[in-house]
């Protein structure tokens, strides 16, 4: 079993910044994709970014050059660092694991609110 912890969200200010945080805890794996996605109210869920075991990053076309993930294996986490932030990056932010070998795990999200 798996548990994955965010935190990080909040309200923000258009241009401003945040960084999102996924602790992962319980059943270790050597090869798995783990990221972000988010929901806005009313549209599906979307990948936002993405990091591999193997340290290959993925973005979403709307984030390129705005956000940046990365990750401390020492403490099983990923971050997002989300900067020049828009009112269009307003949603819930999730953490998602998805091990090679099948399967996949959500965190609860964190909303993210940017707004003047």
């Amino acid at each position: 079993q798996v548990q994955l912890v965010e935190s990080g969200g909040g309200l923000v200010q258009p241009g401003g910044s945040l960084r999102l945080s996924c602790a992962a805890s319980g059943s270790i794996f050597t090869f798995w994709f783990m990221g972000w996605y988010r929901q806005a109210p009313g549209k599906q869920r979307e990948l936002v970014a993405r990091i591999t075991s193997g340290s290959i990053i993925n973005y979403a076309d709307s984030v390129k050059g705005r956000f940046t993930i990365s990750r401390d294996n020492a403490k099983n986490t990923v971050y997002l660092q989300m900067n020049s932030l828009k009112p269009e990056d307003t949603a819930r932010y999730y953490c998602n694991l998805a091990p090679y070998s099948g399967g996949q795990y959500w965190g609860q999200g964190t909303p993210v609110t940017v707004s003047s």
